[in-house]
């Protein structure tokens, strides 16, 4: 279980550099959303009733390209996206019941929405209970919402699609997802450009 825990660390680890690496092409084009960012979240709150403030360990790194750039994959007539996400709960004691919780995938292309200073993106990708075999979900989807900002500030939603409905942290049971509340983020940040 630690070698997991470790491995997705060292993801999110190498998601920030390859998203801080590119920054600086990146930032000078026209006609892009760069979505960087990473480090602690937490929800202010126990959701399972441990007795401990629940959180997680984010690692965000994904740009659009609007119509019209040169280099967009599809052509000037539509934007692309590309990127990674990694959400992860773990520590000392269990998260939601679990030993480890654990979101990570690619961002579906064309699906990050702005709508004031909040960026919501999909994705599609794993999902590690930490239970063995038994607890391993791949192409699972996601949504996520960010707003920017460091300790505080900044904040980060995620939704996984279509599982886990109602299970301790849902804030909408019922609809057939796994709805966690809004996380603010409580060391590193999360930049939108």
């Amino acid at each position: 279980m630690m070698k997991r825990q470790w491995t997705l660390l060292l993801v999110g680890a190498m998601v920030l550099f390859a998203s801080h690496r590119s920054l600086q092409t990146l930032e000078a084009d026209n006609g892009r959303i760069l979505v960087t960012g990473g480090g602690q979240g937490t929800f202010g709150s126990d959701l399972d009733g441990d007795g401990n403030i629940d959180g997680s360990y984010f690692g965000i790194g994904i740009a659009r390209r609007e119509p019209g750039d040169g280099d967009n994959e599809k052509g000037d007539s539509a934007p692309s996206s590309a990127g990674h996400f990694v959400c992860g709960m773990w520590g000392n004691t269990h998260i939601l019941g679990l030993p480890l919780m654990a979101v990570e995938g690619q961002v579906v292309s064309d699906s990050i929405r702005w709508t004031k200073k909040t960026v919501t993106f999909d994705g599609v990708g794993t999902v590690d209970l930490g239970t063995g075999p038994s607890g391993f979900f791949t192409n699972v989807p996601f949504e996520v919402s960010v707003t920017p900002g460091g300790p505080g500030v900044g904040t980060l939603k995620l939704t996984v699609i279509g599982v886990f409905d109602g299970v301790p942290g849902d804030t909408i049971p019922g609809n057939g997802n796994y709805d966690l509340p809004v996380e603010t983020v409580s060391s590193g940040y999360i930049r939108i450009q």
